[in-house]
């Protein structure tokens, strides 16, 4: 793969890969194995929508993750695994380790009658295992549906009945700092409403005690034991299915993302190594969850792709301290550092003391991903973990797009703290005001779509395509609809405002809730913010901002006033917070995405009916911002 040096490098090559999309990724596309090669480049329709790349070409997304490398890369580390407690060992995973073990499990899949097209659950903790059971079932050309370990048992019985799986893959507990979490009887609670699955295999890596239900339950190790190292890969056709991955849904039932093989492993290799600018060797580490998409695309399938070496985490920053990730790094060399803004400002608030004892010279490379990230934390991680010397690649994306979309390329892309910056070759966004209308100058905002399609893109929902169409195809017609809003500077460089129902519109104002929280969180009792709208008698609506500080402030009124001052400094007097409430959590899910809907009905004054808090990393913070309402 070509490298992009300079900025002028990527004016050039962005301008050829939106002239001539088709032979820009035809010519990424020939980097990798094809057992037959495309007939055609590309199909599409957004008004249908239907979108297919590299048509009639046959391909196995785990042969160019993993067999291809081997003539040069067969004792080369694919997988670190550092585990949740620092005292266990950690396991290193060649990519002749990688090649055994998938092939075992993809022997065992087969041997508990798994073939190509069936849905197998995987609901496992971050070991590796859980990429060997989801390259396994790539390898057969069976349809992973991954459910974060963390998940009820009531939203597993949503995403198996969604997608019939006939198999789960699960653990018999999992570790998560000092607690330990029983997954099997979650599984088993699940099960109770899941006919179409059969059969269950149970990882052994708690120790727990479980119920193995005969003729259903089968212990991994019995079964990995008959199932034999090699495995040919199953022929897939570029548009086949490879994975569904379920996102919140709106309306509460829960969207299941379809990624299909070729355009998916063509576009997260070609993201991976060209916004972070990989070099053969360098270690890399993703903090992410397999369970979320950027697990998927950039903890396995773009850097494997890549012939990379790929940190897998099991633990969480805060435990046995708050140095748990810097240790880490230090201990593996990391090299490039890819974490959530969430996590960022949670470590912002532990003493400097857990960042200087440990040596971070390696990182050269700096990322994040999950949210817009606020300028004050920008700089903190850029300061304080990048040592002023590393770039910060703010990665734009989606479930729904597979890969990152705006991002900067490290040492080439002029930074600017809390902008995603350009859009990278091959993506062409559109910036759309609420009537419709393409905003083609700089200086811009509005709401963000995409006008031409790129190969990860999402295929479908799984059983309801019209669903698809409505929520990304319909707002504006012929273009997809991000949900985002955002602004496009005079530089041509965007920054995400946060979502377009995000968005208040105060006295006949735009205000991105992501803007107004940067502003907010600038004041320096303040470690995080949430803003939402309400409805207000003069302005239409008004600001509610909810706020946590790193120490309970003694002194409410004169902080609230301080936080207003500053956001009308920063953003002007029109987006000062009407209302300020402090907290000490938010709701947030277990990837760290806040539940505004949770915040707007508080704000509302709704109390009593605020919709499913199982899934929230901690739903008793609901009660005390309920209590504290203003």
């Amino acid at each position: 793969m070509k490298r992009i040096t300079s900025p002028s490098e990527y004016q050039q090559v962005y301008q050829e890969s939106v002239q001539q999309p088709e032979k820009f990724w035809a010519d990424v596309a020939s980097d990798f194995v094809w057992r037959k090669k495309w007939d055609k480049v590309l199909e599409w329709d957004f008004h249908k929508p239907e979108v297919k790349w590299f048509i009639g070409g046959k391909m196995n997304i785990t042969e160019n993750c993993i067999d291809r490398h081997l003539p040069v890369r067969a004792n080369q580390t694919a997988l670190i695994w550092e585990p949740n407690d620092p005292q266990e060992e950690y396991r290193s995973i060649t990519y002749q380790e990688l090649y055994d073990q998938v092939c075992r499990v993809a022997n065992m899949l087969k041997n508990h009658g798994v073939k190509k097209g069936d849905r197998v659950c995987i609901y496992m903790p971050m070991i590796p295992e859980v990429a060997f059971a989801m390259l396994g079932c790539a390898r057969i050309g069976a349809v992973h549906s991954v459910v974060f370990a963390g998940f009820s048992s009531g939203s597993l019985v949503d995403r198996i009945n969604d997608a019939g799986c006939k198999l789960v893959l699960t653990s018999d507990g999992s570790f998560r700092g000092d607690k330990k979490i029983d997954l099997k009887s979650i599984i088993d609670e699940a099960l109770l409403k899941c006919p179409s699955v059969e059969k269950t295999i149970v990882y052994k890596r708690s120790g727990s005690s479980v119920k193995m239900k005969s003729g259903r339950d089968f212990w991994w190790h019995d079964e990995i034991k008959k199932a034999t190292s090699t495995c040919e890969p199953e022929v897939m056709d570029s548009e086949d299915l490879l994975f569904i991955l379920y996102t919140s849904g709106s309306t509460g039932k829960p969207k299941g993302m379809v990624h299909t093989c070729g355009g998916y492993m063509v576009y997260t290799s070609y993201t991976f190594q060209t916004a972070f600018q990989y070099q053969p060797g360098q270690i890399y580490w993703c903090t992410a969850d397999v369970g979320w998409i950027t697990g998927h695309s950039y903890i396995l399938y773009g850097p494997l792709a890549s012939g990379a070496t790929s940190l897998m985490f099991e633990g969480i920053p805060s435990w046995p301290d708050m140095g748990r990730f810097w240790h880490v790094a230090e201990k593996h060399r990391v090299n490039i550092f890819y974490t959530a803004p969430t996590a960022i400002r949670s470590l912002e608030k532990a003493p400097l003391s857990f960042i200087h004892q440990y040596d971070l010279h390696t990182i050269k490379v700096l990322g994040t991903v999950g949210e817009p990230i606020n300028e004050e934390a920008w700089h903190w991680y850029q300061e304080h973990i990048g040592r002023n010397q590393c770039p910060v690649i703010d990665t734009w994306w989606q479930t729904e797009t597979g890969g990152f979309m705006i991002s900067p390329i490290a040492h080439v892309t002029k930074l600017k703290p809390a902008y995603a910056t350009l859009p990278l070759p091959g993506v062409q966004p559109a910036v759309m005001d609420e009537n419709g209308k393409e905003l083609t100058e700089n200086g811009v905002e509005g709401r963000l779509t995409l006008k031409f399609p790129w190969p990860a893109m999402a295929r479908t929902i799984y059983g309801d395509h019209q669903r698809f169409k409505d929520t990304y195809f319909s707002t504006f017609p012929g273009k997809y609809f991000t949900g985002d809003g955002c602004k496009r500077d005079e530089e041509g460089y965007y920054r995400i405002t946060g979502r377009v129902d995000d968005i208040i519109i105060v006295s006949g104002h735009n205000m991105g809730t992501a803007e107004v929280e940067s502003a907010i969180d600038e004041h320096s009792a303040v470690c995080e913010s949430a803003v939402v709208g309400y409805p207000h008698d003069i302005k239409g609506q008004g600001i509610y901002a909810y706020v946590i500080c790193y120490d309970k402030p003694h002194e409410e009124d004169k902080l609230r006033s301080e936080i207003r001052d500053l956001v009308s400094k920063i953003i002007g007097p029109i987006a000062k917070p009407d209302k300020i409430q402090f907290v000490s959590g938010l709701p947030k899910t277990r990837s760290g995405k806040i539940m505004r809907r949770i915040l707007r009905k508080v704000a509302e004054g709704e109390t009593s009916n605020l919709g499913d808090t199982s899934t929230l990393l901690d739903p008793a913070i609901v009660d005390e911002i309920k209590s504290g309402a203003l």
